[in-house]
C-alpha cells in the first residue's frame, strides 16, 4: 500500500487505479490494493478535522464512524483468513463480537485501519499469485465461494463501508453549521 498522507492536499489528484503502481501483482489483487487505498484516502480526508465525540456520534441515527472503522479493519482481516482457506480464530470471532463497542480516539482507529491494511496488503500480494478459482467456503456454514471470490468481496467490503464513513461525515460537518 502508499503511505497514507497527512493531509487531503497530499493526495494524488488521480484515483490509485490511475497511477502504474502495484505492477508486479496480477490484475485482480491489484484491483483488490487499489480498493484499500482509496478507501484510506477517502477516509483521511472525510474524517479531518472530525472530534473523537463526532466519531462516535450517530447523527440521525446513522452508524457511528467508529464503527466503521473497526469493522473495516477486522472484516478485512476475516474475509481474507478465509481467502487463505483458514476458518477464524477464537481471537478474531472475540474482535467481531466487539466491534460495536469502543471509545477510541479518532486517531487511533485511523492508526489501527492503516495497519490492518498494510497486512492485509501483504496477504493480497501472496493470494493474488495463486489460483483465484480455488473452491473456499464462508463461517461457520462454509457457503461456497472462491478464492478470488473472498479476495475481491473485501475490496468492495471496504468500499461500501467507506461511503458509509462519508457520508456520515458530511451529515456531521452539516449539522455543524446549523
Amino acid at each position: 500500500m502508499t503511505a497514507s498522507p497527512a493531509s487531503p492536499a497530499q493526495v494524488p489528484t488521480n484515483d490509485p487505479w490511475l497511477r502504474g503502481n502495484y505492477t508486479d501483482v496480477p490484475a485482480a489483487g491489484r484491483a483488490v490494493l487499489h480498493a484499500l487505498d482509496l478507501a484510506i484516502e477517502d477516509i483521511r480526508k472525510w474524517t479531518e478535522g472530525l472530534s473523537d465525540a463526532e466519531a462516535h456520534a450517530q447523527p440521525l441515527g446513522l452508524t457511528p464512524i467508529a464503527f466503521h472503522l473497526r469493522h473495516l479493519a477486522r472484516s478485512t482481516d476475516r474475509l481474507l483468513t478465509y481467502a487463505e482457506g483458514n476458518q477464524l480464530s477464537s481471537g478474531q470471532l472475540d474482535a467481531l463480537k466487539a466491534e460495536e463497542s469502543g471509545e477510541e480516539p479518532l486517531a487511533e482507529l485511523l492508526a489501527g485501519l492503516e495497519e490492518a491494511f498494510r497486512s492485509s496488503a501483504a496477504r493480497v500480494r501472496v493470494l493474488a499469485a495463486a489460483d483465484l478459482d480455488t473452491p473456499r467456503g464462508i463461517g461457520r456454514k462454509q457457503l461456497p465461494t472462491t478464492l478470488g471470490g473472498a479476495m475481491i468481496h473485501a475490496a468492495d467490503h471496504a468500499q461500501r463501508h467507506t461511503g458509509q464513513v462519508v457520508t456520515t461525515a458530511k451529515v456531521l460537518r452539516a449539522m455543524r453549521n446549523r
